[in-house]
This record gives C-alpha cells, sequence and structure tokens, in this order.
C-alpha cells in the first residue's frame, strides 16, 4: 500500500483526524479519541497496526503532546498517530495497554516525567523517580532548586 493509498484508507476509518505526509503518515487525531482510533487502526485487516513502537511525551509548554509510533508486520508500514492534551493541571488521556501491553513501562515513564495519566493503566506509578518525588522533571516548567535545572 503507497502513503496516499494509507492516507485515504485512515482518513475513511477516522474521519475526524487529519492525515498527512511526511517522512511517515501521520494522524492527528484528538486525545479524547485516542484509543476508539487507534484500536480501529489495529483491528482493521488492511491496516493491521499489531505493534507500538513507542509512545513519547512531548511538553507544548501550553499543553502536551504525546506521539504513538506504530507498525504493521504485516504489510510493514509504519505511522505515527499524535494528539494533544490541553489541560496542563491535570493532564490525563486513556492507556493503550487494553490494546498494546508493550506501552506499560512507556506509558509510566511519560507518567514519571511529564505528570501525564493514563487512564485505566493497571500499574500507573512512578517507574524512575522515588514516590516522594515533588515535580516533572522533562515539563519546561520545572526548577530543581538543588541541582540549579532551569528551562
Amino acid at each position: 500500500m503507497t502513503n496516499e493509498q494509507l492516507i485515504q484508507k485512515i482518513s475513511s476509518l477516522l474521519p475526524n483526524a487529519a492525515c498527512q505526509q511526511k517522512q511517515y503518515v501521520t494522524v492527528k487525531v484528538a486525545a479524547a479519541d485516542i484509543l476508539q482510533s487507534i484500536k480501529v487502526l489495529k483491528e482493521n485487516a488492511d491496516l493491521f497496526f499489531d505493534y507500538l513502537n513507542t509512545v513519547t511525551g512531548i511538553d507544548q509548554k501550553n499543553s502536551f503532546g504525546l506521539s504513538y509510533i506504530l507498525t504493521s508486520s504485516t504489510h510493514r508500514h509504519t505511522i505515527i498517530v499524535n494528539t494533544t492534551i490541553e489541560n496542563r493541571e491535570n493532564p490525563e488521556i486513556e492507556s493503550l495497554y487494553p490494546l498494546y501491553k508493550t506501552c506499560d513501562f512507556q506509558e509510566r515513564e511519560i507518567f514519571d516525567l511529564f505528570g501525564i495519566n493514563f487512564k485505566n493503566h493497571p500499574d500507573m506509578r512512578r517507574i524512575f523517580l522515588s514516590d516522594d518525588w515533588v515535580g516533572y522533571p522533562l515539563r519546561k516548567d520545572y526548577v530543581d532548586e538543588v541541582n540549579i535545572v532551569q528551562r
């Protein structure tokens, strides 16, 4: 399937998503739709995105972004799914753990370092930092008085 065909197929299945061709096909979906959208991408036989390569958190100053890189081991295509969480005070999004067990530690890492809560994750707790750690070190507004880290 060419990238153009991939965009057409994804656009037909996810009419509210914005698709574009960059280095990879990139799909932008609303945070509220992330679990359902990725479930469609995984379960559709023509796409079959059965492997979650990675989940990356991004502090965009006024919001948080998440990028999911998905690959179909059957069809040999890869896409990037992006979403934005607008609420910086209480950032949360549905966990993809029900679809991909590989996101277990990746979502916990993002929780630990950005403070984004993944709803319905079976073990949402810090993975690197101690439970009494205050703040989230990868946020742009994080200040560490001891180590003089300012962003």
